[in-house]
């Protein structure tokens, strides 16, 4: 193997780590190696959060201070114990991407200086009927955790009272990811909508706090609820997902009684590793739930019927859809 690779159990396959002390984290001096057993340690749980879902990986082969891409395609030779899917992007083109099924698969990955996993809200045997509901309560600049905080728990009202529970994880930054598994009965565009209509029932709540407004310079200072994380081929790290900051931040699960007290810096691959020996995953349960997204699109009907309130703008590099309002930046429109 030579004198620089080593050898990781992965729940009982053994795969290969080359340039094992390559630092990945300058700041903390923590290596590939640290990498990849912080994902051994938390295994089963960002397993049940990639588990037969296309994934693409945030690759950082100089360290996270360094260039990075993501990697969508899975390059061809690829191990043949690593599944893949076939994903169909917003311009009509199609990838393969790998599915995993084994934890070994993810270290696989770190291999190749994979820090971020970011997977698709489907399973690969429905890559275009999503399971998952995400809602991402992303801060604007002179907002904080805190403020996601608010909107977080007011979010979990409404979410209830529409008949669905999410599950609530820090982003890895200052945001919080509501993730809702759901039955995969509805097309990315039913659930787009679903989620603009519990965004926009969060906004009518806390309207000094919270807004859907897409375009930055309408949004003021307040927590954004990024709507078109639900558009095709977007995606939002996973749970347990490192993310490429300095202090090697993690996507960390919580339960909501600990979102208030729990901070996003409490989380890193040391932390959350001893974390997870002491209470597992918190999230293990979602697995038995799948709701219906029935009354929140009942709320986007009445939304529309009484209020006027049809779709909002795709993100830019989604063809134009129908019934979506014209894309152009507000202050632009005036000005022509």
């Amino acid at each position: 193997m030579g004198d620089d690779a080593v050898e990781l159990d992965a729940a009982g396959r053994k795969v290969r780590l080359s340039h094992p002390d390559k630092v990945i984290f300058p700041e903390r001096g923590w290596t590939k190696r640290d990498l990849a057993e912080y994902y051994l340690a938390v295994g089963p749980g960002v397993l049940r959060a990639l588990r037969e879902r296309p994934t693409a990986l945030q690759r950082y082969p100089d360290g996270v201070e360094g260039e990075w891409f993501f990697q969508k395609r899975m390059p061809r030779n690829h191990p043949d114990w690593i599944p893949t899917a076939r994903v169909t992007f917003p311009s009509g083109r199609r990838a393969d991407e790998m599915c995993p099924t084994e934890i070994a698969a993810v270290v696989w990955a770190v291999q190749f200086n994979t820090v971020t996993f970011h997977p698709w809200p489907v399973r690969r045997a429905d890559a275009d009927r999503p399971d998952e509901l995400r809602l991402d309560l992303d801060p604007q600049p002179g907002t904080g955790y805190e403020d996601a905080v608010a909107a977080a728990r007011e979010l979990r009202a409404v979410l209830e009272e529409h008949g669905v529970r999410g599950w609530p994880k820090t982003s890895g930054g200052r945001g919080i990811h509501v993730f809702v598994p759901i039955a995969p009965r509805w097309t990315f565009t039913e659930v787009r909508r679903a989620a603009i209509a519990a965004g926009r029932e969060l906004e009518r709540r806390m309207p000094e706090r919270v807004t859907t407004r897409w375009w930055k310079e309408e949004r003021g200072e307040k927590i954004f609820v990024d709507y078109n994380q639900t558009a095709r081929d977007r995606t939002i790290a996973s749970a347990y997902s490192v993310r490429p900051r300095p202090h090697a931040p993690v996507s960390a699960p919580l339960r909501w009684e600990e979102v208030g007290e729990a901070r996003p810096e409490d989380f890193d691959i040391r932390t959350m590793a001893a974390r997870y020996a002491d209470v597992g995953d918190v999230h293990a349960d979602m697995e038995e739930h799948a709701f219906s997204l029935e009354p929140l699109l009942e709320l986007a009907r009445r939304d529309e019927a009484e209020h006027g309130l049809g779709d909002l703008p795709y993100p830019p590099d989604h063809p134009k859809m129908p019934g979506e309002p014209k894309r152009v930046q507000p202050s632009r429109a005036r000005k022509s």
